[in-house]
């Protein structure tokens, strides 16, 4: 069941994450779903005319984000705007979280201009992921600038670090840097919640992983930094980004019938 609500129009920007990185479904524009989608699927029912696009593009960073998507977004007049970005920004060496969010409140204040609903995001807590562990503090740090940048100009806040279902392998993509289908519902659900829509989003019930054998987990994580991680290391080191000739996968604001949406869950 979903509950009635007062948005028509609603448009996604950000980063891979909002893209749908990590959740991949050949029906959907793009070859990706995502979180966004799901918020979106949800919100059109039962609402006539409803409208969404997705700007957001992989590996942005959040000065990117505002200087190709905040107009664009605008333009589209939507009443409901969510914006996920910085994390790109924070995983790289020798940034501050305080200029990183500094720069995403102006980045608030614009969206709010016309009087939108703003949804932001709190990053996950990953002291648990190999590679981004180690920026777990500065994560922290941002996610209490956002806290107070939403009282500031009456934002939500979408809370990942609170979703302690995040920890569980399962929510995370084989490349261990995005979420999988199961994380990207699991944050669906989240947002639907910050935003108070009920919703019949099943919810994440994992049966007991497990435990592999030591050799076993160690083969599987060289396997994973072959295929993942180097790459992820070359495009850092040759200013590569993996958005790099890539374009907003539903960049005009249309309707979900007209893209033969998949079944919710």
């Amino acid at each position: 069941m979903t509950q009635q609500h007062p948005w028509s129009r609603y448009v996604a920007i950000g980063d891979s994450f909002t893209e749908g990185i990590g959740d991949p479904e050949p029906r959907s524009p793009g070859g990706n779903r995502g979180w966004a989608d799901r918020v979106a699927e949800v919100l059109a029912t039962g609402t006539d005319d409803f409208a969404y696009a997705n700007l957001a593009i992989r590996g942005r960073l959040l000065q990117q984000i505002m200087d190709e998507q905040i107009d664009a977004a605008l333009s589209l007049r939507p009443d409901l705007i969510t914006i996920s970005g910085g994390g790109n920004d924070i995983i790289r060496p020798n940034t501050d979280p305080d200029i990183i969010a500094s720069r995403l409140e102006d980045a608030v204040r614009r969206l709010r201009t016309d009087g939108a609903t703003v949804v932001i995001f709190c990053g996950p807590d990953i002291g648990m992921t190999p590679v981004l562990s180690r920026s777990r503090g500065k994560v922290a740090i941002f996610n209490e600038n956002l806290r107070a940048i939403a009282l500031r100009h009456d934002a939500i806040v979408a809370d990942m670090w609170a979703l302690r279902e995040l920890k569980d392998a399962r929510m995370w993509a084989p490349d261990r840097l995005h979420f999988s289908a199961a994380g990207h519902n699991t944050i669906a659900h989240m947002v639907l919640d910050s935003l108070g829509v009920q919703n019949d989003l099943e919810p994440f019930r994992p049966e007991p992983l497990s435990r592999r054998p030591w050799r076993q987990a160690r083969v599987a994580d060289m396997g994973w930094a072959r295929e993942y991680l180097v790459p992820w290391v070359v495009r850092r080191v040759r200013h590569q980004s993996s958005g790099d000739g890539i374009s907003a996968k539903r960049p005009d604001a249309g309707s979900i019938a007209a893209w033969s949406a998949p079944d919710r869950g």
